[in-house]
């Protein structure tokens, strides 16, 4: 059975800093038209900081989307064209203040491909060195060591959600035998 639809027409609904929102006319596998409202991403990387203590570098911020602050591992969104691994060292060291010896991929995923083509790279640092912190102008959180079975802990409580976080942490468990 054919499963993919065939974009007809393109109506661009919103150009913002990073996302772009586009209506799409697409013809259905039977042949009948149906449209799709799609959130057009850069792309992002998630870094797992893990600690010689096997302790993990969070951050905690302010998500205004949903109204709350949460505790993630970092990250940040591609410039566009820029390749991943770079914009991991560079998430890594503003956020953190720290550098790595090692980073390990581990991997993409895709955050939600019901309406976004967000594809997002995960890495895992080790080896890490202390620096200073360097935060955008509009980025405010505070770090966090924290224990990576209490990581696992606060997933399983429902009190990590962040997807983002919990594959990071599942895919650093399951590669380098936490």
């Amino acid at each position: 059975m054919e499963l993919t639809e065939k974009t007809i027409k393109t109506d661009v609904i919103y150009n913002g800093n990073f996302i772009n929102l586009e209506k799409l006319t697409v013809k259905l596998p039977n042949g009948k038209e149906a449209s799709r409202e799609v959130v057009r991403h850069p792309g992002a990387v998630a870094i797992v900081p893990l600690t010689s203590d096997n302790e993990v570098l969070m951050v905690r911020q302010y998500r205004k989307p949903l109204d709350k602050v949460l505790l993630e591992i970092p990250a940040g969104k591609l410039n566009y064209g820029e390749d991943p691994f770079e914009c991991g060292v560079r998430e890594l060291e503003e956020e953190t203040g720290c550098t790595a010896e090692k980073y390990t991929f581990a991997g993409q995923i895709i955050s939600a491909p019901g309406f976004s083509d967000e594809v997002l790279s995960i890495y895992i640092a080790t080896g890490l060195k202390q620096g200073s912190q360097n935060l955008d102008e509009d980025e405010f959180l505070t770090v966090e060591k924290i224990p990576f079975n209490t990581v696992i802990e606060l997933i399983l409580k429902n009190e990590i959600e962040d997807a983002k976080t919990i594959v990071g942490i599942l895919k650093t468990k399951l590669l380098l035998g936490l």
